[in-house]
């Protein structure tokens, strides 16, 4: 199969219109070809000269461990070109960046998830496209997590850097086709073009929407090292609102979740006795880590790894937004003061819940508080949500 920067690439005829324009790239270091050349030396190689250059969160190069680490604007060492930060000073381009390019190349791996801060950027980039008169091409490459939907949409009004649209956690579309829906949803004008994926098949085992026989992995960000991480996210990405670990200062980042002061095979009984048929497609372990930064530091944490490889992962059942939901539910009845929810800004959403930013309003968390609630009871407000976006979706769909 070919990625959308590939197809660029070796098909002269799509990067015909480009021919005399002044161009700019949205990228990250998971931007890379097939043989793993990234987009700015290969871009350059085709004689498609670029005049600027954006680096997401976690900046171009990717170095930046946790979030609200900020990335300066700099100057491209090798190609003299301006690399502005759209995670730094600004979250949107400033007018001034604006005017270095006639069309901005969008050529960043997603995880597929909501939170997941790369379709924000692309969002605040087609408003400003369309605020600017320019255009914008995004280079589609694979969802990892394939296109199941999982999760509470985000209510109206809480919008965030990590919630750019009423959409479920876990939403099954490319970047590509999230900007049509972008475009469709908030009424933007803005030429918009897709350079489409070739051959790819997201309901193919064993990736299930990640080309495993055919391409390498490169983090996309810096706790992004596995298609397991993909996977596991759209509910992992939950704890970092709260007070356990996810992993981060481990080999395993966001496929595991623990803390000093439970007790892990409790937790996963628990979970069993609640709630068995959200636990299919994935298995749970009770492992020890100590974290060497970020929460929990140094300190060893009893805790559980989500294992969705091999012959225990079921892509069609495995619905990791439950499953961590479920473990959030079985702490709570087992600790019943404990100090579950993180009480920090989270992405710069002031005076809100971090849990209640994440998911984009505080369902999940009053659920899990509630003494009274059952899994039932959260199927039944959630499983209206994810009907409705894959209706939503479908005008969208490319693959």
């Amino acid at each position: 199969m070919k990625f959308g920067l590939d197809r660029l690439l070796s098909e002269p005829a799509l990067r015909a219109p480009l021919a005399g324009r002044r161009v700019a790239l949205l990228a990250h270091p998971a931007s890379v070809t097939a043989d793993l050349t990234h987009a700015v030396d290969a871009l350059h190689a085709s004689q498609i000269t670029l005049s600027a250059a954006f680096g997401p969160q976690h900046g171009m190069k990717g170095d930046l461990q946790d979030n609200m680490m900020e990335s300066p604007d700099e100057t491209d060492p090798i190609y003299q070109i301006p690399v502005f930060s759209l995670y730094g000073e600004v979250r949107r381009p400033t007018e001034a960046a604006m005017q270095t390019f006639d069309v901005i190349l969008i050529d960043l791996q997603d995880l597929g998830c909501r939170i997941y801060t790369f379709i924000t950027t692309l969002l605040y980039v087609l408003e400003a496209a369309a605020e600017h008169g320019k255009s914008v091409w995004v280079l589609d490459r694979p969802n990892p997590a394939g296109r199941p939907v999982e999760g509470l949409s985000l209510i109206p009004g809480w919008e965030s850097f990590v919630g750019a649209g009423p959409m479920p956690m876990r939403h099954g579309m490319t970047l590509g086709e999230l900007g049509h829906w972008f475009i469709h949803h908030y009424g933007l004008k803005v030429d918009y073009r897709v350079i489409e994926m070739e051959g790819w098949e997201p309901e193919a085992a064993p990736g299930f929407g990640w080309p495993s026989s055919e391409r390498a992995w490169v983090n996309p960000s810096p706790n992004a090292p596995n298609l397991s991480m993909a996977r596991a996210y759209a509910g992992t990405v939950m704890l970092e609102g709260t007070t356990l670990s996810e992993g981060r200062g481990t080999t395993r980042p966001l496929e595991l979740f623990g803390a000093p002061d439970i007790n892990a095979r409790e937790v996963i009984t628990r979970m069993e006795a609640l709630a068995p048929q959200w636990l299919e497609g994935c298995r749970l372990r009770d492992c020890w880590f100590q974290p060497t930064f970020h929460k929990h530091v140094g300190t060893l944490c009893s805790g559980v790894q989500i294992h969705v490889e091999g012959p225990v992962y079921d892509h069609g059942r495995f619905q990791p937004w439950r499953v961590q939901a479920l473990a959030f539910k079985a702490i709570r009845q087992l600790y019943p003061d404990y100090d579950l929810w993180r009480d920090f800004p989270y992405e710069y959403a002031f005076g809100k819940l971090a849990i209640d930013v994440i998911n984009g309003g505080p369902g999940l968390r009053q659920w899990v508080d509630d003494p009274t609630t059952t899994a039932a009871d959260l199927d039944a407000a959630t499983r209206p949500d994810e009907a409705a976006w894959i209706e939503t979706r479908k005008p969208f769909l490319l693959y």
